[in-house]
């Protein structure tokens, strides 16, 4: 088990992405959050860009199914790095829209599936299609043969199950390495929907196993216990076999901190969101562009 490197909810811990692996620390100049251009001049986000966003509405095709995406990206016109970003149960609503413009404005094309509109699925549904993993795969391609982004490879972002259908584009569609460079899950759910409660609380998913490809997860401390155990559970399990994984929890924030809006969120809700974005921004860009 590595150790747990938390996000204190400080604007100065944004200063710093996570090192893997890192160590728990809580107080003292000489801890990861420590950020000396903050505290001696009052420094905040000095590489942070921030863009204006663009919204494009496409549609592309997977065995005769046609699946709506919308696409976010800097107005400006220039090419920036590719990410596919993955829904969860609740699908790609007006909350789920926000967080990929949120994610765009940071200097992104991102290429957001509509996986249930195509197939004509409820928002929330209990079961799990597998067919959206397939439906998913192929916005990877389409992502990918765009000419506004730049290279040749993408990262992955997903939100809770979103998690699930992502690992599979990245190991069942064997798309890591050469396709996906790096994948960041808020809340993952990392484990088979369609399995029993025994899955759900004790294990993971095997796909973890096979992972190669740098992992960062953003968690509040506070989630649920089915979904922060097993989340931690592969987190851990892929470490001790020398994956690279980036594990950022929150102490004192629950579920869904960038999704609850209104008199629902809370002021650490909303210090957890914009770290987690940030600290996402800056790994996919190490990926991406570095």
């Amino acid at each position: 088990m590595f150790p747990v490197l938390r996000s204190f909810c400080l604007l100065a811990a944004t200063a710093l992405i996570s090192a893997p692996l890192a160590a728990d620390e809580t107080t003292g100049s000489d801890n990861w959050w420590w950020d000396d251009d903050w505290w001696e001049d009052g420094v905040m986000y000095a590489d942070l860009e921030n863009h204006e966003v663009a919204i494009e509405r496409i549609e592309y095709e997977r065995d005769g199914i046609g699946i709506p995406a919308m696409v976010a990206r800097p107005a400006d016109g220039e090419d920036y790095p590719a990410i596919l970003w993955t829904h969860g149960r609740r699908g790609l609503d007006d909350l789920a829209e926000l967080h990929v413009k949120r994610l765009a404005a940071r200097g992104f094309v991102v290429l957001a599936p509509d996986l249930y509109t195509g197939r004509f699925m409820e928002s929330h549904p209990l079961d799990h299609d597998y067919e959206l993993e397939g439906d998913l795969n192929s916005g990877l391609d389409v992502l990918l043969e765009r000419d506004d982004i730049v290279g040749d490879r993408a990262c992955l972002v997903s939100i809770t199950r979103g998690g699930y259908k992502a690992l599979k584009v990245a190991v069942t569609f064997e798309r890591q390495v050469e396709d996906v460079a790096c994948w960041a899950g808020y809340y993952p759910h990392l484990q088979d929907p369609n399995l029993g409660e025994p899955h759900q609380v004790y294990r993971y998913a095997n796909e973890v196993n096979e992972l190669e490809i740098p992992m960062m997860i953003l968690i509040g401390d506070e989630e649920q216990y089915q979904r922060h155990r097993t989340a931690r559970m592969a987190a851990d399990g892929l470490a001790s076999r020398g994956g690279e994984v980036h594990w950022i929890e929150y102490p004192g924030v629950g579920r869904g901190f960038d999704f609850r809006n209104g008199n629902n969120r809370t002021f650490a809700d909303d210090l957890a969101s914009r770290d987690a974005m940030i600290r996402v921004t800056r790994f996919v860009n190490q990926h991406l562009r570095d």
